[in-house]
């Protein structure tokens, strides 16, 4: 039998990340509205299984791991790909990222885009986490988790419910 303290943790956490993407969603719209970048969520790979019911909804099932969150373009050119990570606990996991999340990162690092994990600790804490760090975890921190103070050196900030995760990234030089 289930245990009901794990189902309602789940159910938070779930609830947590769906509010945490939709704080980075309102940055994405932000950077593009000011001209500083063109970031869109990346859709879930699924397929329905069956017709939707009155009111639209329909029962579907993942066709396949999923694809790091954010896909897009900065206003220098550079491509920039980044998941959203948000946990509960006083540290994020490395296994966190699913193999086809790596394999995707370690492609789009490769072609040169800027490749990161935004990490939310408990809603309250933001950070944006370069892929060769998190790639390193173990020999950088010694350990296959971040926690707070390893992760203060990439926090960003967050204002209004938009997380402002494109703080300090470079921009390519236009000589």
């Amino acid at each position: 039998m289930a245990d009901p303290r794990r189902q309602i943790s789940g159910a938070r956490s779930r609830a947590s990340g769906e509010i945490f993407e939709k704080w980075i969603s309102a940055a994405c719209e932000f950077y593009q509205r000011e001209g500083y970048a063109v970031i869109e969520k990346t859709p879930e790979p699924m397929k329905p299984l069956g017709k939707a019911d009155r009111s639209g909804r329909f029962l579907a099932c993942f066709t396949k791991q999923a694809q790091p969150d954010f896909k897009g373009a900065l206003c220098d050119g550079s491509c920039i790909i980044f998941d959203a990570k948000h946990t509960e606990k006083d540290r994020i996991q490395q296994n966190v990222i699913t193999e086809t999340q790596w394999v995707t990162f370690d492609k789009y690092k490769a072609m040169g885009a800027k490749c990161y994990v935004v990490v939310s600790i408990g809603m309250k804490n933001f950070y944006r986490v370069p892929w060769d760090v998190w790639k390193q975890m173990k020999e950088l921190f010694g350990h296959k988790y971040m926690a707070d103070t390893d992760l203060e050196q990439y926090r960003v900030p967050d204002r209004n419910c938009t997380i402002l995760f494109l703080e300090g990234v470079e921009l390519r030089n236009e000589d």
